[in-house]
């Protein structure tokens, strides 16, 4: 089971990524280096994993649970983990092309990439409010990693 304090590091170094990469698509010319292209696509690979992490291991305890409250908010996270998925596999398909970025329109992938980006991190802040405080006051997710 994934600790607080693992998803507490995913959701740092997802952010920390889109603080980052937020810098380098301004100028054209840094979009098409192969750090921010290294960067950007370890960002996709991230938010990805941290959602599905979240899918595998979290949900089903609260869709279970014998608290409605809390089931609740396990589907609400549930489909709100689908819709992002939706939205940013079109974000994706609209700029990306294999692992190699296709920009045609700089202001429009900078816009784009900015509601992506703000997307992500106000559901970060949901789960930081919501989803893993009811993890932890149910007693369903460990504070820290367990030692090997």
């Amino acid at each position: 089971m994934i600790s607080y304090m693992e998803l507490h590091e995913q959701n740092h170094k997802i952010t920390e990524l889109s603080n980052v990469l937020s810098y380098l698509i301004n100028e054209r010319s840094m979009c098409d280096t192969a750090v921010s292209c290294e960067l950007f696509f370890r960002y996709v690979a991230m938010v990805r994993e941290h959602l599905e992490v979240e899918e595998r291991e979290l949900y089903q305890l609260l869709l279970v649970h014998e608290d409605n409250d809390v089931r609740n908010t396990g589907r609400k996270f549930l489909s709100g983990s689908g819709e992002i998925k939706r939205v940013f596999g079109q974000y994706l398909k609209r700029w990306c092309k294999g692992k190699e970025l296709r920009i045609r329109d700089h202001e429009a992938f900078i816009q784009e990439t900015r509601e992506i980006f703000s997307l992500v991190i106000r559901r970060i802040d949901d789960e930081i409010v919501h989803l893993y405080p009811t993890l932890l006051d149910f007693g369903e997710m460990p504070m820290n990693a367990k030692a090997a």
